[in-house]
This record gives structure tokens, sequence and C-alpha cells, in this order.
């Protein structure tokens, strides 16, 4: 008797296994088609998504070949991304560098629909197309295949074309599989039950595709904001322009040489894309609270500059006061006094005049320091009268009307100083008398003017500290608002000291100051040669204001040699021995 366990199947039997089988097959697929929408979900790179699309559908389908299309930015086109073919030994676009040398295929005819070639048709129909043998076929042109196959000596036969379909039934793109093949490796079509899978799967990588199409897209806007912007700030100045674009790439030259060093701070230093972008972002905003700097202190290259120059206002005064001296001159003459003597007098005046005025003028451009005894004679030059006949209060904008009316002044003729302080110079926080910003000890800036300089970096802090930020870019106004601070804590605006501030943090007070010293677009000096912006650095370096660590970093990797070579004047490039300017080993940390 034979055991039962040892018994033929019956025809119930083999129906239920394979329903079994091919359930459990199913699932296995399911599986896949889970597992890979997790996966290209989560892929960010645009060029792996698409090479992961077409290589897992030509692996489904154990297809010889493929090629995944997208559509051309003004939809006239199908512009090929990924080409693969196993036999031809053909791998194009996507991670292997290669460019694909086929121009887009055409999706319009003279206006009309391309319905010649399957893979445009499939774009216009939205339907899949399943094609046993492009030999036999007759609704499509298959002309350039037969031509490739000439070529190459292959065999197009069966073709599985698949619409890759977004959410808002838009075709964004096309998948095109090429010779499915079985076990034995003989080309076949491309079986029916697989097309649902592939266009589930098509499905997926639209939607996941269309995603990182958007965040490109939003990425590539935003950084168009934060350069345009910057841009703004270098043009509203035509004295600082380029900076906001100049900083960030020795910024980034800097923190690079950084990543790879393997000593001291910088052995466990390194930074992610994520964080690569985000220093990006902080380089190129770092001055973005310029925006709110009135140009005239950005630019005053002169002490009585505002919207313009003021010392011509002066140079008039000096011309009325001549006039007066010629008049006196010439009264003298007429009422009988001794002409060679009221020349001569009249002659000594005028030259008296002329110096003082080249003394004020001299005074008016700035420099590295001005005496106590220069201070002094201005302020006696300044005590000169001159006659106002006209009254003053006309003219003025509402603003400057309701200051003169709460201080109406005298009315004319009335004798005033050459050179004043006036009620009507100060506006706001700043004083604008003439005696005052002539009085500056060094550079062209007032004290209020040169907080309202600095004031820029907190306007900044608090303009980034207002954008919603992601996590991965949360250190966004850490970086971009530290490069005014100092190693000891004397820096600005939060007097941070070394060890509360990113390494990219430090990075930028480096890259700022070298971008300033080397600058040869700025009214107030001369562009200074590589040799004497190190020289100052170095003792910056030495009264703990930058980094030593980073500065001998800066120095021995010669990140300001590569700078210079761009973007540096010829005659600024000198012989540079940076022993001369290395750090003292004992401001260094512990290698």
């Amino acid at each position: 008797m034979v055991s039962q366990r040892f018994q033929p199947d019956t025809p119930v039997d083999e129906e239920r296994r394979e329903s079994v089988f091919g359930r459990r097959a199913g699932e296995r697929m399911l599986h896949r088609l889970v597992e890979l929408g997790i996966a290209l979900s989560s892929e960010q790179n645009i060029s792996k998504l698409l090479e992961m699309i077409l290589l897992e559908a030509k692996d489904i389908c154990n297809a010889d070949g493929g090629t995944l299309y997208l559509v051309t930015e003004d939809h006239q086109g199908l512009s090929f991304q990924i080409m693969r073919n196993d036999s031809l030994d053909i791998a194009m676009g996507g991670t292997t560098n290669k460019e694909i040398p086929f121009p887009p295929l055409p999706l319009f005819h003279e206006g009309q629909p391309n319905l010649n070639n399957v893979a445009s048709a499939v774009f216009h129909n939205q339907k899949v197309v399943n094609i046993a043998d492009a030999y036999e076929e007759q609704s499509f042109d298959f002309s350039g295949t037969k031509s490739f196959d000439a070529n190459t000596g292959y065999r197009s036969k069966s073709f599985l074309t698949v619409p890759m379909i977004n959410k808002d039934r838009e075709v964004i793109g096309v998948l095109q599989l090429i010779n499915a093949r079985d076990d034995a490796d003989e080309v076949h079509s491309f079986p029916v039950s697989l097309q649902p899978i592939i266009e589930a799967l098509t499905s997926q990588a639209a939607v996941s595709l269309e995603n990182q199409q958007l965040i490109a897209a939003q990425k590539e806007l935003w950084d168009a904001l934060i350069q345009m912007l910057a841009s703004s700030i270098d043009d509203k100045s035509p004295y600082t322009g380029g900076h906001c674009q100049r900083v960030p790439e020795i910024t980034k030259m800097l923190v690079g040489e950084a990543c790879k060093a393997e000593y001291g701070i910088f052995a466990d230093f390194d930074l992610s894309d994520d964080q690569w972008y985000e220093l990006h972002v902080a380089a190129w905003l770092h001055d973005c609270g310029k925006v709110t700097t009135p140009e005239y202190v950005v630019d005053k290259a002169s002490k009585l500059e505002t919207i313009y120059n003021r010392i011509h206002e002066v140079r008039t005064r000096f011309e009325v006061v001549r006039r007066d001296a010629e008049i006196k001159y010439l009264k003298r003459c007429l009422d009988g006094a001794d002409e060679a003597v009221a020349k001569a007098e009249f002659e000594e005046e005028l030259a008296l005049l002329e110096e003082e005025f080249a003394f004020v003028a001299t005074a008016n451009v700035g420099g590295e320091f001005m005496e106590d005894a220069d201070v002094e004679r201005l302020h006696q030059i300044g005590e000169r009268k001159w006659t106002r006949h006209f009254d003053k209060q006309l003219g003025l904008s509402p603003v400057e009307a309701l200051a003169a009316k709460a201080n109406p002044a005298a009315r004319p003729p009335v004798e005033e100083p050459l050179l004043g302080d006036l009620v009507e110079h100060q506006v706001g926080k700043y004083n604008r008398g003439e005696l005052y910003n002539l009085s500056i000890r060094r550079g062209t800036l007032t004290a209020e003017e040169r907080d309202t300089i600095n004031d820029h970096i907190s306007v900044t802090i608090k303009m980034l500290e207002s954008l919603p930020f992601p996590r991965k870019m949360k250190n966004v106004p850490e970086i971009a608002g530290g490069h005014h601070e100092k190693m000891d804590g004397t820096g600005y605006p939060r007097g941070l000291k070394r060890d509360e501030m990113s390494i990219p943090a430090r990075v930028m007070a480096i890259a700022d100051i070298f971008e300033a010293l080397t600058a040869a677009d700025r009214p107030y000096k001369k562009a200074k040669t590589i040799s004497e912006s190190l020289r100052i650095m170095s003792f910056m370096c030495r009264d703990h204001h930058i980094d030593p660590d980073l500065f001998e970093l800066f120095l021995r990797s010669e990140v300001w040699k590569s700078y210079a070579e761009q973007f540096l004047l010829s005659t600024q490039i000198d012989e540079v021995k940076i022993e001369d300017y290395l750090p003292d080993p004992a401001l260094l940390s512990d290698r």
C-alpha cells in the first residue's frame, strides 16, 4: 500500500500549488516595489534616481538595454538622460559622467504631435506601447533603430515603452526597455503580465522624480535669491563691489583645507554635503544686513560727505569771504587809501585764505591720524565770519522745515562762522557738524557712522534668525554672524570667544579680513599687497583677534596664493615667505 504522503498530485493539488507559488511570487514583487518606492523617495541625487529607475525596470524585465528620457524645459522634446545596453557594453548618462551625444527626440513636427516615433507617441497618448518585433511593426518609424543596428551589428527586437506620469497626469519622461531575454538568453517579447509592474514603478518614479525636481528648482531659486541679494549689496556701493561674492571663495577654499587636514583641531573636522551647502548660504549672506546701511555711510570717502561732498559748500563760503576781502580792498582804494598798501594787505589775506582752504580740504580727505594741533587750527579757521544775506529756512523739505521751526535761524543779513556745528546738523543719531566731522582723528567716519557700519552684523543676525531655516541649515546665522568676532572676546556684536565659535565661523573672520585688506575698490585706502596684508593679519593673530590654527593653515595651504591668482591685481602679488608670518607655536592647539 502506497503511503498517502507520496501519492501523486491531483489536478486540484497542482492548481492549488501554482496558486500558492504565484501568490508568493506576487508578494515578493510587491515587497520589492515597496522597497524600491522607499529607495526612490529617499534618493536626493537626480542622476542616481534616474539611473535607479532604469536599472530596476531593466532588471525586473531582464531587458538587454534601455533608455530613459525626460521632457525638455520647453516641452518640445525628449532628452536622453540614461542609456544602457549590456550586449554592446554601453553605459552613458547618470553617474557614468559620459555625455549622451544624441539630440532630444522632437515631440512636434510643424506644430503637430510627433506620433511616428514610439517614445514621442507614448508621451502624447500617455499609454504603454509593447512591441514584439520592431522590424515587423508598421505603426512607428524605426528607421533610426535599424540604422543603429546596421552600424553596430545589434538586433533591436522587442520594445516596451512606458510614460512616466506625475500626480497631475502630466508626462514628465519616458522609459523604454529593449530586448527582453529568457533564461536561455533568447530575446522574446515583453510579457504583458509585467506591464502593470513597470507602470507602477514608473508611476512611483515619476512622483519621486518630480519631488526632487521641485526641490532642485526651489534650491536653484533660493541660490539665485541669495546671490541677487549679495550682488545688490555690492552694487549698492561702487566701493565695495564684489565683496559679498569674493568672501565665499576664500571661505570655501580654507574650509576645504580644514577638511583635508588631519591634525589638531582639524582631526575630526569634516563637512557633509548638507553642511557644505549651509556654509555656502552663510558665506553669501554674511553681509546681508548692509542692505539697511545708508549709502552715504558705506560710501563715505571724505569727512564732509553725506549724499554729496559738502566741501563744495565750504569752498563757496571761502569764495564769499574772498569776495568780501576784494570788495573791502576796492572800497579802501575809492576812499583814498594808499593803493599799494591796500593791495599788499589784500594779497596777504588772499594767500592766507587759500592756505586755510587747502588745509581744510586736506583734512576732509582723511588719513591715518590727525594731531591735536590740526584740530585746534580747524576750530580757529572755523571762527572766521561770513555774512549770509538769504533766508536759509526757504526751500526746505518737510522734515527740515519742522526742525527749522523748532530752532529758527536769525534773519539775514547775519554773520555766521565759516565752519560750524549747527542745530540743523543734528539729523537723527548722526552729527553732521562740519567741525565735528573734519576733526575725525582717523579715516572718514564719525563714531555714530562707525556704529552704523558695525551694526550691519547685528542686522544680519536678526535677518537670518528670522528666516525659517530647515534643521540642516540651522547654523547659518551663527556662521554668517561671527565674522567680526575676535578670539579674545573683544569683537562684536556678541563678544564671543574662540571656543564659543564654530570652525566655519572663525574661517569667515579670516576670509572677511583678507578680502578687505586686498580689495582694490575701496575709496578710503590703497589696495595692499599680499605681504602687507599677511603682516597685518599676523599682528591680529598675535593679538588674539583671529584663530592661530586657521591662520597657520591659511598660510601653509597657500589659500592666499590661490585666491590672489584669481582675484588680485598683478601689482599686489609680491614675494611672500610664510615663515615671516606664521603664528607663535605657543598659540597653536596641541598636535
